[in-house]
């Protein structure tokens, strides 16, 4: 289990990028990618049914969980620097990621570039761009710090708990104006989902309001070695709600 508790710190800039590993060290290495607002830990549903046979390294994105935020303009493009750099750190030139949501966006940024030698992707939740018209969004745009709080408080809790800024009102401004809202090359990978060629599952929940359905055949069809799956009854966090099911198809998927 990822717990903030054994991991090290990598100094990027003014920020510290806070990460763990876990697992069999001689196993095949697995990145663990979360999602927005989130944290390492959330994969903890699922961490044990990789442990044993992967190399796992979790990775908090600046801000969340135990990483600082720093003072830069967030961005994707940003999080993809801070997970290139602390792979070099730790020796990694050949991994397979799973991402969730923010985690697989900046997957599918990872992949797209093939110096990176990811080998396989899994992308839950992951949406690949954003347009004006998206129904999420609107959703995205509301969302504030007391609604989040609303929603999510022992999220929040935990992290003023552990994170060395503990000033969420001003994480969740960055994530929604610089992050989630970001039209420009620094965002959502777009078109360079084009470039992928590692081996793709795109996974995402049927009761999902921000990954529509449309959106992820489309990037099925798109991305050249790509299989898709959907789970049902389940929403955004598949991987909290069903952990079995998601857990099996992935693994199967990685063998």
């Amino acid at each position: 289990m990822f717990t903030h508790r054994d991991g090290e710190y990598l100094s990027v800039g003014d920020a510290d990028i806070y990460f763990e590993t876990t697992g069999n060290k001689a196993g095949k290495p697995l990145v663990f990618l979360h999602g927005g607002l989130g944290s390492i830990v959330d994969f903890n549903p699922i961490l044990e049914r990789f442990s044993d046979h992967y190399y796992v390294v979790g990775i908090d994105f600046r801000g969340h969980g135990k990483s600082s935020l720093g003072t830069g303009r967030l961005s994707y493009a940003r999080y993809q620097e801070d997970v290139e750099l602390v792979l070099r750190y730790l020796g990694i030139t050949a991994f397979s990621v799973l991402g969730f949501s923010d985690g697989g966006i900046v997957g599918y940024r990872l992949a797209a570039n093939a110096q990176n030698r990811v080998k396989k992707l899994i992308a839950l939740g992951a949406q690949w761009r954003l347009e004006s018209n998206d129904p999420s969004f609107p959703l995205l745009a509301g969302l504030t710090s007391d609604s989040w709080m609303e929603s999510y408080p022992d999220s929040v809790e935990y992290y003023t708990k552990i994170n060395p800024d503990r000033n969420f009102e001003r994480l969740i401004q960055s994530v929604v104006e610089d992050l989630w809202l970001d039209l420009d090359v620094s965002g959502y990978p777009k078109e360079t989902v084009d470039d992928i060629r590692c081996s793709v599952l795109i996974a995402r929940g049927d009761e999902d309001e921000l990954f529509s359905l449309r959106e992820a055949v489309e990037l099925t069809e798109r991305i050249m070695n790509s299989s898709f799956l959907n789970i049902p009854f389940v929403g955004h966090a598949a991987h909290q709600e069903s952990p079995e099911i998601f857990s099996m198809a992935v693994k199967e998927f990685l063998e």
